[in-house]
């Protein structure tokens, strides 16, 4: 898969690993858009999922990177965002399946659990990998009908 716009972001726990994630994605020629932050900046992690999730919700950007400490609380906040799934991985098969099985398209990784090349490669795994539908479609359909809820709630 090439020229993917895709949306990174980070908090002080995962701008490295977030700067070395950007880089690979823009050598392997995607578009990318940084969302911040690009140092120990005190930025609180809802400050920077919120804004890509946003995004990748109206259609901005078919996929983003978001990063923290453990990537857990990255994915809570953006998956707070209705027609966001995001998913917090730490290895290759999740990272594929987070795609295949449950079309998220946001990942999000921990800048303290997962180093540059574990990192790289969940990318790629993740990147690799498309929405296979077939019984996923039914589960994936059960959650877009929880955000209609959601939105008709307000």
């Amino acid at each position: 898969m090439s020229d993917v716009r895709i949306a990174v972001g980070a908090d002080r726990n995962g701008w490295q690993l977030k700067e070395v994630l950007a880089a690979h994605l823009r050598a392997l020629g995607h578009e990318v858009r940084d969302f911040g932050v690009a140092s120990d900046e005190d930025l609180d992690y809802p400050d920077v999922a919120v804004p890509v999730a946003r995004a990748v919700a109206a259609g901005e950007f078919e996929r983003a990177i978001l990063v923290c400490g453990t990537g857990l609380g990255m994915a809570i906040v953006a998956n707070k965002v209705p027609g966001v799934r995001a998913a917090p991985v730490t290895d290759p098969y999740s990272a594929e399946r987070a795609m295949k099985s449950n079309n998220a398209r946001i990942l999000c990784l921990g800048g303290l659990v997962v180093g540059p090349e574990v990192g790289k490669l969940l990318v790629d795994h993740w990147l690799a990998s498309e929405f296979a539908g077939g019984a996923s479609a039914r589960k994936v359909a059960k959650i877009e009908a929880l955000d209609r809820e959601r939105i008709a709630d307000r």
